[in-house]
């Protein structure tokens, strides 16, 4: 029942226009089984596969050469690679936690954004997998790191991040497998059903597992739909906590601080918003989906940025003061640098693209605007980035000992490796929009007629 103060009041539909469940159908039937593709999406989808072969070059001359190809070096021995690691996973948060955490919490705007997030999640989740392992120096043995009775007598280090890292990771993927899978069952069976080829029919047959629609398997979905999302919303908080514990429990001033685990928390469900609507924005233009992805999508989301904004933001004030108020002078001097030494401009714009540029989302009028929207996530993708790099790079180049200190200049083969992990991760996601149903048609059904409430007092 309403509170006293407040009135609950029916919103016209004016973002609903659908006409009804078999216009959802249609509609989202339409983007994978029709056989005519978007000339966008072709040029798209050339380019990014190209960009592919880039990739397969870079990793193929560094299996052949080693990773001397790359510009880590002493003091810094961690480059690139461990900066694309963290993003890429950072990344990965965001599909989670819109299908995990706001299905438990009944948020029913979600339902729109959620399919192709959880794909996002995956797709990211691969890219940042490959780094790690590329980065051990010889990855075809990269089965040590498991636990495995061998004639060799070894084991994994279970005191090493790395091995931390192995398992957080490889859980959280396949929960958010399971997950992304069983939420398509319904809408696979859709697509059977629909299909006009045998071959097409046998194939998303086979995918749909036998899913016929009754009562029994209905009430099996929910259930199992549910248990996944209790199983993957904690992941969502321990993997990046996990990843952050590759830095605190190092000694190095700049990485050994306790707001590490929710700072990169925060700063990966920041990173993965601005992804989503990185994707959803083009998408929703070039496929004509602004009546599923309407402008009230893309409003929560703006907010939703700018409260994890507000959170790093906070976190970066709070690693400032803790150094200056620990009176440790290497904690010091390390913030110092950060601001002022060989790479400060890579602080300074950080901190324009990460906290200022997105603090336009105040502005009601700027969350109306797409292309507003669009400009901040770009900025905040590049943002979080920079951000990794900072905690990296910057955080090696100058420790305790001046006698060592050295820069890092990324090679041809760092910013390869980098660009191509986006263009897999683009063109991997280009194949499920054309492949799969991008938008969960169920669950859009299942709000269509509920009438939108909102309080106000």
């Amino acid at each position: 029942m309403a509170d006293q103060n407040t009135t609950a009041v029916y919103t016209p539909p004016a973002e609903r226009p659908y006409p009804g469940p078999h216009w959802v159908t249609e509609k989202i039937s339409s983007l994978v089984l029709t056989p005519n593709t978007p000339i966008e999406w072709l040029i798209v989808f050339g380019l990014t596969f190209m960009g592919t072969g880039v990739l397969l070059i870079a990793i193929t001359w560094l299996l052949i050469r080693g990773i001397g190809i790359w510009g880590v070096n002493i003091p810094i021995a961690w480059g690139f690679a461990i900066v694309n690691f963290v993003w890429w996973i950072g990344i990965g948060h965001a599909g989670t936690l819109i299908s995990a955490i706001l299905l438990l919490l009944h948020q029913a705007w979600r339902q729109s954004i959620n399919r192709f997030a959880e794909a996002m999640t995956l797709f990211a989740v691969m890219c940042a997998g490959m780094f790690p392992l590329l980065h051990l120096g010889r990855p075809w043995f990269f089965y040590w790191l498991a636990p495995y009775p061998n004639t060799m007598g070894l084991w994994p280090q279970w005191r090493s991040p790395l091995i931390w890292d192995v398992f957080a990771v490889s859980t959280y993927f396949t929960i958010s497998l399971v997950f992304w899978y069983v939420g398509l069952i319904p809408d696979l069976a859709t697509f059977r059903d629909k299909a006009k080829h045998r071959v097409t029919q046998v194939i998303y047959g086979l995918m749909a597992m036998g899913w016929r629609g009754s009562a029994y398997h209905w009430q099996r979905y929910e259930e199992a739909y549910l248990i996944l999302a209790g199983l993957a919303t904690p992941l969502v908080v321990s993997v990046h906590t996990v990843v952050s514990f590759d830095f605190t429990i190092a000694i190095l001033p700049g990485w050994h601080s306790t707001i590490f685990p929710p700072y990169f928390v925060a700063g990966a469900i920041y990173s993965g918003f601005a992804m989503v609507l990185t994707l959803a924005i083009p998408l929703r233009e070039v496929y004509g989906l602004k009546e599923l992805i309407t402008m009230r999508h893309l409003d929560n989301m703006a907010k939703l940025l700018l409260a994890t904004g507000v959170i790093v933001l906070y976190s970066y004030v709070d690693e400032a003061f803790i150094a200056y108020y620990s009176g440790n002078v290497y904690e010091r001097f390390e913030i110092v640098n950060r601001m002022f030494g060989p790479y400060g401009w890579v602080y300074w714009l950080l901190i324009l693209t990460n906290l200022v540029i997105p603090q336009i989302m105040w502005s009601s009028r700027m969350r109306k605007s797409v292309a507003a929207i669009f400009v901040v996530a770009l900025s905040v993708d590049v943002g979080m980035w920079l951000e990794r790099f900072v905690i990296v790079v910057v955080s090696l180049h100058r420790d305790f000992l001046p006698s060592i200190w050295g820069m890092y200049i990324p090679t041809i083969w760092d910013w390869a490796t980098f660009a191509g992990s986006i263009a897999l991760f683009v063109t991997l996601f280009l194949l499920f929009f054309r492949l799969l149903p991008p938008i969960s048609m169920f669950e859009i059904k299942k709000v269509l007629h509920q009438p939108e409430v909102s309080a106000r007092p």
